[in-house]
């Protein structure tokens, strides 16, 4: 046999080992896979407590309602608990959270655990559960409603540029950053903000229970420790786990179920191979751990907030109520 046949037999020898290498990680990560879908549903086939982590900027979240549904459903979750660590958001995200926790609160108990934070729109999710429980620490509240738009035509003047508009009627596009608000646009955006203030008002007092009186005195915009939200009737108890199962068991659910949370897919992993096998073959392709978070960050994420807003802002004011316009 000549050498160049002894090479090209030991490439045809080369290449099968390659296939069957790649075929046997492809049927490992598959095995992997189905093994990892089937445990991490376990937990949900047996009775618990289910657990839905809530934090960070509140936006219009369909995977979010669709976990809260599932749960609602589920009847081996005999309870529900959302874990709250949030400044606010758009208020329509928070209507739409507020809904579906209210239409889960018709099939079992919905309980509020406040940790870091729950104001503006956080806490309005928190008010449309059963019961809610903080820290002594946490910062609770900030009902109440403003709305703020930059003033641009000073520095325009200066720089020596001005904007010419030509539009369909005198409160198109207003206010503008670009002139004056007129009386007529003030009284526009004031209109529709004591609307919005009304609602969250009566939410609040409709679920707390509290005379609106009550509530109104409340709902300056002010923040409050657990301990005061505690006295004014803002939250049910303080402390956490163990008071969370008291007032289960107060429900006839049993204290001694395991809290399982309940996770949603994350948007950016592989649909086949699931979260945690993902996060594995990018450290195997050498791609960033942070991937999917730089992603997140890159494609807009919940960086950019349209529509009316109710934020808790540390740097200014306690509540932000803003509209979004399309050009």
């Amino acid at each position: 046999m000549t050498d160049p046949d002894i090479l090209a037999d030991r490439r045809r020898i080369r290449r099968k080992l390659s296939f069957w290498r790649f075929m046997t990680v492809v049927v490992a990560i598959a095995l992997v896979a189905g093994l990892f879908a089937r445990f991490q549903g376990s937990g949900r086939n047996s009775d618990h407590i289910a657990r839905i982590d809530i934090s960070g900027v509140i936006t219009d979240d369909q995977p979010l309602l669709d976990l809260i549904a599932d749960a609602a459903e589920n009847d081996s979750a005999k309870a529900l608990v959302v874990s709250i660590s949030s400044p606010g958001g758009t208020t329509y995200g928070g209507e739409r959270i507020h809904k579906a926790l209210v239409e889960a609160g018709k099939s079992k108990p919905v309980v509020a655990d406040i940790h870091t934070l729950a104001a503006s729109a956080g806490y309005m999710i928190a008010a449309s559960t059963d019961h809610i429980v903080a820290g002594e620490s946490s910062i609770v509240g900030s009902i109440g409603v403003i709305f703020q738009y930059a003033q641009a035509r000073e520095l325009l003047d200066k720089i020596g540029v001005r904007l010419e508009e030509i539009k369909s009627s005198p409160l198109k596009a207003e206010p503008s950053p670009f002139h004056d608000a007129s009386d007529e646009a003030k009284a526009m955006i004031r209109s529709m903000v004591l609307d919005s203030y009304d609602w969250f008002v009566d939410l609040v007092a409709a679920r707390r229970e509290i005379d609106r009186t009550q509530v109104l005195a409340l709902a300056d915009g002010s923040i409050f420790t657990g301990r005061q939200a505690l006295k004014n009737g803002l939250v049910d108890a303080l402390g956490g786990e163990a008071e969370i199962r008291a007032y289960l068991k107060s429900r006839d659910v049993d204290d001694t179920l395991e809290f399982v949370d309940w996770k949603r897919p994350d948007k950016t992993a592989n649909m086949i191979f699931g979260t945690r096998l993902a996060s594995i073959v990018q450290q195997f392709l050498g791609l960033p751990a942070s991937l999917s978070g730089e992603i997140d960050r890159l494609s807009g994420g919940k960086l950019f907030l349209d529509g009316l807003v109710s934020v808790w802002q540390v740097g200014g004011q306690s509540e932000s109520f803003e509209l979004g316009r399309g050009k």
